[in-house]
């Protein structure tokens, strides 16, 4: 038994979306202020000990409360915060289903239930909102013509009066969902009204919470936090003022001492099983520490009587020495350490607990963990979700555990592929305040006959790829405008650049062949890019192609070139002839989103220039991103000064034509005279006042600054204090 599918309504950012579980591990990705936590968090209200706020509604649905409020709208009902749990149950399992089962002709299908958080009564709670607005206190009227502030008794509006008693009006309630009723996108009959979940004997939330156990780990550990110290400070305060005399006879240290050596060895075998298990971890530390359970059983804090962890320092390539090994304190291992240890107690701690109840032991325990990569080494990082998943699976097949994981490593992400992985996508829907999608990125994992999806996962391991959690993404077409990207945005204008430096963004280095596989994946995630590529110009069909007959490259204004540039040619805009990429329209560079194409693409290649040398100008195209650099920036590259770059052409006593020169420019750059990683260092490490960036980047980038808003945060602002933003 697993849970299959949620829908989760009107709570947050989340108005309305559907999230499929893998049987397994689910993984949550997406930008900042995306919904991810949202859609833990709701777990915690419903299934825990949590309350809703007035804020956990969406926004949308704050403007509907006082709308009702001021009686402008009157809708069939007042908005709802729901959830809905789809579970995938097998026939041997059913008996433990039994209560949610919505018929007796039930036939293999998800078994499902909903719980809301909904207004006890709508009508009376109206009319109890007008009642307290009658009796409100009426301000005293000023002086004409003064202008003063205005004092606003409660309930001012109707989300005043909701925000009051919001847990007095509103409460939780439970129904059985029958999937029958259903399509296949889960979206319900317009007539359907589920039936109630539990009676007098037994309520909706017990079993619920007989069904599934859930445990959540916060992003917030605070393992540096000392203020866990704080009691054990005042005992030991308090033993100092109040003990008769300091223990100072032998025979006594020698009692503590005896009483102390045989803790350690009961704590070792308590410990035992979990440090065993621990071990398979594999994490590297000095010299491989294993852990050790002490316990702090001294005489100034004997009433204390608390237990520590050290760290053993074990030599892996000697037998064990007589003498113990020694051990460091737990404040001498890092950070990464810590976190992982504290994560894998509290998860088979949440593991022992759900497997000791002997009697209703739920089926199904769903293990909730916010961004496990904190401190991590990446290698850790890859294959922690296999190992946690390895610790955690159960030889009783009647019994399940579920992982749900959010996170921002890239690591996480490509170690499990995309079968696992859902996308959280912020969208607008042409409202004011923006709301957040869904995507499953399984239905990306079907292999198709060019193989795109299987170099999209290679390319996402094999690089550090963080696509899933930028704001926008920058496909470039080499390591030279991989390297120098930060410093020509770093160029641009002050908002601009401001804009761009805001926003996270990807980088990512695909090249013209590639670049057009990522096609697919950044429609699918709706995601802002900016290609920025070369227009890579090559010899008409049947020509000699001169010279360099091997290679097929030319100059971009030889006559009919086409261009190689497979992103060019099947992505944007679509055009093979250099003189028609040439004359292709911003609306050709950067066509408005479709429903099949919903992200905003622009590409930005190499356009014509007027380049001027000893008074001598002439309109230049280049081919690559060096050559186009060359051009923009051609009497600061000529300097003696500048010869690191690789771009300055010797003169020989007498300098040389524009034509020859931007002829030399051409070959070197093109047939392998110029270090181009080279070229990208010397730039970054020249004055960045003294030259400009190339005009296709320029205009590139500031379609990007356009196309990237600010992202409103849903939370709104309580008169008397600030909401958390939802996440």
């Amino acid at each position: 038994m697993n849970i299959s599918r949620i829908r989760i309504t009107n709570f947050r950012r989340l108005k309305d979306v559907q999230i499929e579980f893998d049987p397994e591990a689910t993984t949550f990705v997406g930008p900042n202020n995306s919904g991810k936590t949202s859609a833990i968090e709701i777990f915690g209200i419903f299934l825990g000990s949590g309350r809703f706020s007035l804020y956990d509604f969406s926004a949308d649905c704050l403007r509907l409360f006082d709308d009702v409020g001021r009686g402008t709208r009157l809708p069939a009902e007042l908005p709802v915060i729901g959830l809905d749990v789809w579970f995938s149950v097998q026939e041997n399992d059913l008996y433990r289903a039994i209560k949610i089962l919505p018929g007796l002709d039930w036939k293999d299908s998800p078994l499902g239930l909903r719980v809301e958080f909904r207004p006890k009564a709508a009508e009376e709670l109206l009319e109890r909102f007008r009642e307290a607005q009658k009796m409100r206190p009426q301000a005293p009227a000023g002086n004409t013509g003064e202008t003063q502030m205005v004092y606003r008794a409660w309930p001012e509006k109707f989300t005043d009066y909701l925000e009051r008693r919001l847990h007095t009006e509103y409460d939780t309630s439970y129904y059985v969902l029958d999937h029958s009723r259903f399509d296949k996108n889960y979206k319900p009959a317009t007539d359907y009204v589920p039936s109630p979940l539990g009676d007098s004997t037994e309520s909706g939330k017990r079993i619920l919470n007989s069904l599934v156990k859930v445990d959540f780990i916060s992003a917030q550990r605070h393992l540096s936090d000392t203020s866990a110290q704080e009691l054990s400070k005042q005992l030991n305060e308090f033993y100092r003022r109040n003990a008769a005399k300091p223990i100072i006879d032998i025979q006594s240290l020698q009692a503590l001492w005896n009483s102390e050596a045989e803790l350690d060895k009961h704590l070792a075998a308590v410990f035992a099983p979990t440090l065993k298990r621990l071990d398979s971890l594999g994490y590297p530390g000095f010299a491989e520490p294993n852990l050790v359970v002490k316990s702090l059983f001294d005489p100034e804090n004997i009433l204390v009587g608390k237990a520590s962890v050290h760290y053993s320092l074990r030599d892996p390539g000697r037998t064990a020495p007589q003498d113990p090994w020694p051990t460091l304190p737990e404040k001498y291992n890092g950070l990464g350490f810590k976190n992982l240890i504290y994560m894998v107690i509290e998860i088979l701690g949440f593991h022992a607990k759900w497997t000791d109840e002997e009697q209703d032991r739920p089926p199904l325990h769903l293990v909730m963990i916010e961004e496990p990569e904190a401190h991590l080494h990446v290698q850790l990082q890859q294959v922690f979700i296999r190992k946690i998943m390895d610790l955690l699976r159960d030889a009783d097949t009647q019994f399940q555990t579920q992982l749900v994981v959010t996170t921002h490593s890239p690591p996480v992400v490509h170690e499990s592929g995309f079968r696992p992985v859902r996308y959280f996508r912020r969208v607008s829907r042409g409202l004011p305040t923006n709301y957040s999608d869904v995507l499953n990125l399984s239905k990306m994992d079907n292999e198709d006959e060019t193989g795109t999806h299987r170099f999209l996962q290679q390319y996402m391991k094999l690089t550090h790829c963080d696509l899933f959690f930028a704001d926008a993404a920058i496909l470039v077409e080499g390591n030279s405008e991989r390297l120098v990207m930060p410093l020509l945005i770093e160029k641009m204008g002050n908002d601009e650049m401001r804009r761009l430096k805001g926003s996270y963004l990807t980088i990512l280095e695909v090249g013209g062949a590639f670049a057009h596989k990522f096609r697919d994946l950044i429609n699918f995630l709706g995601i802002t890019t900016l290609i920025v590529t070369d227009l890579d110009s090559i010899c008409p069909p049947n020509d000699g192609a001169g010279e360099h007959a091997d290679t097929g490259k030319c100059p971009a204004d030889t006559p009919n070139a086409v261009t190689s540039n497979e992103t060019l040619r099947q992505w944007l805009p679509r055009k093979t002839l250099i003189a028609e990429l040439l004359s292709a329209s911003e609306g050709d560079k950067a066509p408005p989103p479709t429903e099949t194409e919903p992200a905003k693409v622009r590409v930005a290649y190499q356009t014509a220039r007027t380049a001027t040398w000893n008074r001598e100008s002439k309109a230049l195209t280049a081919r690559t991103f060096e050559e186009a650099f060359a051009y923009d920036n051609l009497a600061w590259c000529q300097e003696a000064a500048q010869r690191e770059l690789g771009l300055r052409i010797s003169d020989n006593g007498a300098a040389p034509s524009l034509d020859n020169l931007a002829k030399q420019i051409y070959t070197r750059v093109n047939h392998g005279g110029l270090d181009k990683t080279k070229f990208a260092l010397g730039l970054m490490a020249a004055k960045p006042s003294e030259w400009t960036v190339p005009h296709y980047i320029e205009e590139g980038l500031r379609w990007l600054a356009e196309s990237l808003t600010a992202v409103p945060l849903e939370a709104a602002v309580s008169p008397t204090e600030a909401q958390p933003e939802h996440k």
